[in-house]
């Protein structure tokens, strides 16, 4: 929140100014750099608007809390206001979106989208944007969690005639999402009035707002519960089980005797990690434990909510990342569900963080101190970047700092590359991530292994197997660099130059440009194929077949693997990474891609004496089983 004050002290330090100072000094204060005009100007010119409207419906004493940040979310609703029912005598909530658009018009397709002058692209509706607010506070703020009625939502666009804008009113269903022109500023004031009362103050009850426990409601827990859990598709095998139960031993002990533990589950690719989670996560729901499923990755993030939440968009809300948890309550949780834990940082801290939230705080320990069980789903052969601290080690030491005991599950069957123990051996083994160096392949009937002597031969085999019903993707190390992405209609730039071969990578964004998905779509859209994956984005997913390209970057010489540093041109290894951490990460990198196939995997190498020894260890050529 950026400023709180009556809608009196609201109007007068609009009127002189003072306000929007206020606003740009503790912005800046917060986030480290100073506003855009644009948000400058929307300040400037939509809330004294907002501010009159109040004080002309006789509600000077609300409270008003400007930019008001949503629990474990980068988001910001525009005001809260904060007051006492007229009837019931309760504490009473609208939160309002303010818009300065003269006209829109709604999406043809659907109608949570619309179409504005200002923007490029479709936008969301601020019916819906509003709704999405009020439902996501009712979900985590412990003061209104109980009592979703106390909190009204209404999008108020004070430039805009009833006729510019009135297509966005068919999602209008309650009054979590309600729309207000200039025209119907009269119907405004008495939606005001009807909330909010004339002869109470409001600040008890923004007091209470912002002293509610961030945790998620029991609503929204009884519906992820009935959503997760209905949705698994998997039965729990062996150690898989034995995790599953572990976990929930440990929550029950600490709701009984008050007391932490911490869970690590170690497994390398495809050994369920990430099944086990959400199984969690569903039996938690279904106890009554408040729990959240957090993750470092934005595609693997965004893929869960749109896996687990597909029918219910409030459980979506559940998934956070490993830097939500920087100013959560201690123990709000019981239990906080880490996977790919391999990607936790050694801070949550980035160029954006409140200078106030900069304590220097390890991420590991937040992520301890958020929850009774924090659990830890990790492999330590998937550590890719600089600054990843997900480590047995570490976790262990954090908790030992803490005086909390802690538990390490290792998962070992392979569900993961045809089910193929044998291939994961291989790779580790290739890569020298075990002890022993390379042996030949020695093929099974679960897993099929491929050389290709070029990437025009990789691509048709690949382009074959699609048309027999396979799922596909190419990947490649982080050997060439990445053009800004570009504009609408234009073609994606071929970064990955091979010879005469050429591709982009896969895109960076939110959004689809020109027939491709975004990032975080990349691996689950058929429409990903087109582009060459990075270890960023294939990281946590799998297909039926993968593609690898080895770049320059790892190189077969003599008797061993080679890295060379200079051939990658990945931004997160800065000079001052030491050579034996980039040689660990390069060869994790290639580990990741590698083991991304549930079928088989074609691999090809940019370099001669490299592809004639993966030839030796791999045996068959991608040329012999291209179908005639």
């Amino acid at each position: 929140m950026l400023f709180r004050a009556s809608a009196k002290t609201v109007a007068v330090m609009a009127l002189d100014g003072s306000l929007f100072l206020h606003l740009t000094d503790q912005f800046v204060h917060m986030h480290g750099y100073r506003p855009g005009a644009s948000e400058v100007r929307s300040w400037e010119r939509s809330i004294p608007v907002l501010a009159a409207t109040l004080n002309d419906a006789g509600l000077g004493d609300v409270e008003v809390m400007l930019e008001y940040a949503l629990p474990l979310n980068s988001k910001r609703a525009d005001v809260v206001l904060a007051g006492v029912h007229p009837v019931t005598g309760e504490p009473s909530y609208v939160v309002v979106e303010l818009k300065q658009w003269s006209q829109a018009l709604p999406h043809e397709d659907d109608p949570t989208l619309c179409h504005v002058d200002a923007y490029a692209h479709p936008v969301l509706n601020p019916v819906e944007q509003v709704r999405r607010y009020c439902e996501y506070l009712v979900n985590f703020n412990g003061a209104v969690a109980e009592h979703g009625d106390r909190v009204a939502g209404a999008a108020y666009l004070h430039n805009a005639t009833e006729f510019g804008v009135t297509g966005l009113r068919e999602i209008e269903r309650d009054d979590h999402g309600l729309l207000f022109t200039a025209e119907r500023r009269g119907a405004f004031v008495d939606h005001l009035r009807s909330r909010l009362s004339d002869k109470h103050p409001g600040t008890r009850a923004a007091d209470e707002l912002l002293a509610g426990a961030t945790v998620p409601s029991k609503q929204l827990m009884s519906v992820a519960a009935e959503e997760v859990r209905e949705r698994t598709q998997f039965v729990l095998l062996d150690e898989q089980q034995v995790a599953y139960r572990m976990v929930l031993n440990a929550v029950e002990k600490a709701k009984h005797a008050d007391r932490k533990e911490v869970v690590i589950v170690t497994g390398g690719p495809g050994t369920g990690k990430s099944v086990i989670a959400l199984q969690l996560l569903g039996e938690l729901y279904r106890r009554g434990v408040p729990a959240l499923h957090a993750t470092g990755s934005q595609s693997f993030t965004k893929t869960m909510r749109k896996v687990a939440g597909a029918r219910k968009r409030e459980v979506q809300d559940l998934f956070k990342y490993f830097n939500s948890f920087m100013t959560a309550e201690k123990n709000s949780l019981g239990a906080l569900i880490c996977d790919e834990a391999h990607r936790i940082r050694e801070t949550s801290a980035n160029r954006y963080t409140r200078a106030e939230n900069r304590t220097g705080r390890a991420q590991i320990d937040e992520l301890i101190d958020v929850a009774y069980v924090p659990v830890f789903f990790l492999d330590e052969h998937q550590v890719v970047r600089p600054g990843e601290m997900g480590t047995v080690a570490d976790i262990k030491a954090a908790a030992a700092k803490r005086g909390i005991p802690c538990g390490v599950v290792p998962l070992d069957s392979q569900f993961r590359c045809g089910g193929s123990d044998a291939y994961l051996r291989w790779v580790v083994r290739l890569l020298g991530l075990e002890p022993g160096g390379p042996v030949v392949w020695e093929p099974d009937d679960r897993m099929q292994l491929l050389v290709a002597d070029s990437p025009q031969e990789m691509e048709a085999f690949l382009e074959a197997r699609r048309g027999q019903g396979y799922g596909a993707r190419m990947s490649a190390g982080y050997c060439w660099r990445w053009s800004p992405e570009p504009k609408p209609g234009d073609p994606l730039p071929p970064d990955v130059v091979i010879g005469d071969w050429a591709r982009p990578w896969n895109l960076r964004g939110d959004r689809s440009v020109s027939g491709a998905p975004p990032a975080a779509l990349w691996a689950t859209d058929p429409a990903g194929f087109g582009q060459v994956g990075c270890v960023y984005t294939a990281q946590g997913f799998e297909y039926d077949w993968s593609g690898v390209i080895i770049g320059p970057d790892l190189l077969w010489r003599g008797d061993r693997w080679i890295t060379d540093r200079t051939a990658s041109k990945d931004p997160v290894f800065k000079k001052s990474t030491p050579d034996t951490d980039v040689d660990r990460l390069i060869r994790n990198t290639y580990k990741v891609l590698l083991t991304r196939g549930m079928v088989g995997t074609v691999v090809y190498s940019t370099d001669p004496e490299t592809r004639r020894r993966l030839r030796e260890l791999a045996g068959g050529t991608a040329r012999e089983a291209v179908p005639v």
